[in-house]
This record gives C-alpha cells, sequence and structure tokens, in this order.
C-alpha cells in the first residue's frame, strides 16, 4: 500500500498494548507513524514537534483530556486532521469531539481495515463516522447554525468566494465527501482540496466543523 506512506500519522492513546498495536497496523498498512504519546500533554507538544497529518487520538487521557488536544493540535496547525479512535459511542462525547475539531470518529470496536480507510479518508479531508454517527453530527451542524455564532454574521468587505467555492461548499453542507464532489463536478480530488483550503482562508475559518456551520447558516445544504 504504498500510497499511504506520504501519509504522517501519530497514535495517541494510554494503554501501551493498544497503542503500539494500532501504531503497528498503521505502519503494516504502509503509513508513516512519526510518533506515539501516551497522555495529553505529551501528545501536543509531539504533535506540534513532528507535524503529522493525521492524529489517531483517544479521548480518555491522562494529564490532559484528549478534547482537549483536539483543540490545542488543530489551533497549532489547522491543515491537521484528528480522527478520534474511542472506546465511547456516546452522542455526547461524539459531539463534543466534534466541536473540538475532530474529523472523524471512529469507535474501538472497528476493524483494522476499516481503521486503515479512515485514517486515509481523514487524511484526504473526509469526514469519517462509525455507521450511524454521522446523521447525528449533522443534526448537530444544523442545531448550531440555528444559533449566533460568536461575532458571526456578513461583514462589510467579507471576502467573496467564487461561483466554484460556492458550489463545493453547498455540497460539503450536504455532507457528501471530497471524492463525491470531485465526481459530481467533474474535477480532481485535489481541486476540490484546494477549493476547501481557499474557502477556509477567505472565511477565516478552521476546520470542516465551522465550514459547515457557515454553510447551513446561509442555506447552502437546501
Amino acid at each position: 500500500m504504498t500510497e499511504h506512506t506520504a501519509i504522517r500519522v501519530m497514535v495517541v492513546d494510554d494503554h501501551p498494548m493498544w497503542r503500539d498495536a494500532v501504531a503497528r497496523d498503521l505502519a503494516a498498512a504502509g503509513f508513516t507513524v512519526v510518533a506515539t504519546a501516551g497522555d495529553g500533554e505529551q501528545a501536543v507538544h509531539r504533535a506540534r514537534a513532528t507535524r503529522p497529518d493525521v492524529v489517531v487520538l483517544d479521548l480518555n487521557l491522562p494529564v490532559k483530556p484528549g478534547v482537549q488536544v483536539c483543540k490545542e493540535v488543530v489551533a497549532a496547525d489547522p491543515a491537521l486532521r484528528v480522527l478520534v479512535l474511542s472506546a465511547s459511542g456516546e452522542h455526547a462525547d461524539v459531539l463534543e469531539a466534534v466541536k473540538s475539531g475532530a474529523t472523524g470518529y471512529l469507535v474501538k470496536s472497528a476493524s483494522t481495515e476499516e481503521l486503515v480507510e479512515a485514517v486515509r479518508r481523514t487524511a484526504a479531508g473526509d469526514a469519517v463516522f462509525t455507521p450511524g454517527l454521522a446523521g447525528l453530527v449533522l443534526g448537530e451542524y444544523r442545531r448550531l447554525a440555528s444559533e449566533p455564532a460568536p461575532g458571526s454574521g456578513d461583514r462589510p468587505g467579507a471576502p467573496r468566494l467564487t461561483e466554484r467555492e460556492t458550489e463545493v461548499l453547498r455540497l460539503v453542507a450536504k455532507g457528501l465527501s471530497y471524492k463525491q464532489i470531485a465526481e459530481r463536478l467533474v474535477i480532481s480530488h485535489r481541486t476540490v482540496q484546494n477549493h476547501v483550503q481557499n474557502t477556509l482562508g477567505k472565511l477565516q475559518l478552521h476546520n470542516r466543523v465551522e465550514l459547515v456551520r457557515y454553510a447551513i447558516e446561509r442555506g447552502l445544504d437546501d
């Protein structure tokens, strides 16, 4: 699976056997495992030092909880993606992780094949969730969109999106993956990623959660 070798991954879990097993499985699948960490503080420092593309993150960590780790590493590097891998499938945990900037959420009952695919898709910018959780998250996006965001509203002189950027944003808000958007618009996966990154930059947003919220607030998911 040489196509994975360019994807740099860090694995964070406080159980050494589980952490080592996940790191070993991902390395065997062809990913480059740049670091592992056993507590939240260690995770933040090592993420900053090694700059992985994807952090596979447990939520239940000593020293600093996983949701705080997620907030800090995403704030430090908005291009970094976080895939939560947790024993909990509780809705409150899922929503808290997403609000903290996680791109996806997988429960630990997932197979190795599912984990490998989830890491690959997370690195590509897709939102990946254990079956049954995606609808929950979309519902939360809609609930958040019904509330005024701090400092929200179209400011005079706010940057304007191109027609294609708006088109991509509309499809992101509908829940389509980057691959599906590329197929729908007959453009490359990389072009979709570029449009999303440009849109994030123009709107001064930090992640897909904020982007979907912005789109729903403006009715682009209709």
